[in-house]
């Protein structure tokens, strides 16, 4: 088990055996609307995103959503995983793609924690949680898998 105390109170307990363990995926719909807001945030003026014309033109022959899209959906939670957000700062994480989104579509996303550790840094033990994402559509055909690393202070014991 790994105990987590960042001296702010907050406590952050991960349990070995939930490592690897997928969370039930969640249906997820990729909507014209939020792909184009998610666009114009980004500022991304892609047309493949946003006229339908472009998109039908081109080799996807629809349209489709920005590569970094899928952060917008929600994975589901990893029963037993207690990692309190709070305090937590982004890494690194990767993107793997079989194929773009395609707008319209019904996408099923799922998380598991892979792994769990602590190394020590200039200004203290930090702890980091290394997780893995999946969208897959209606058939179970993986579209994209990320890898993510999140970052907490406070050093882990086991």
């Amino acid at each position: 088990m790994f105990n987590l105390d960042d001296k702010g109170g907050r406590c952050t307990v991960v349990s070995e055996r939930i490592l690897n363990q997928w969370s039930t995926p969640v249906k997820n719909v990729v909507e014209q609307g939020a792909v184009r807001k998610f666009a114009d945030a980004i500022g991304d003026l892609n047309p493949l995103y946003r006229d339908e014309g472009a998109a039908k033109a081109s080799r996807y022959g629809r349209l489709i959503a920005p590569p970094t899209f899928s952060m917008t959906f929600d994975y589901g939670e990893i029963v037993g995983a207690d990692v309190t957000e709070a305090g937590l700062i982004h890494g690194e994480q990767t993107f793997t793609f079989v194929r773009p989104l395609y707008v319209g579509e019904t996408v099923w996303c799922s998380a598991r924690l892979t792994d769990v550790y602590t190394r020590g840094g200039s200004l203290g033990k930090m702890t980091f949680y290394l997780y893995e994402r999946r969208c897959a559509d209606a058939n179970d055909e993986t579209i994209l898998t990320e890898r993510m690393t999140v970052i907490g202070k406070g050093g882990a014991e086991q």
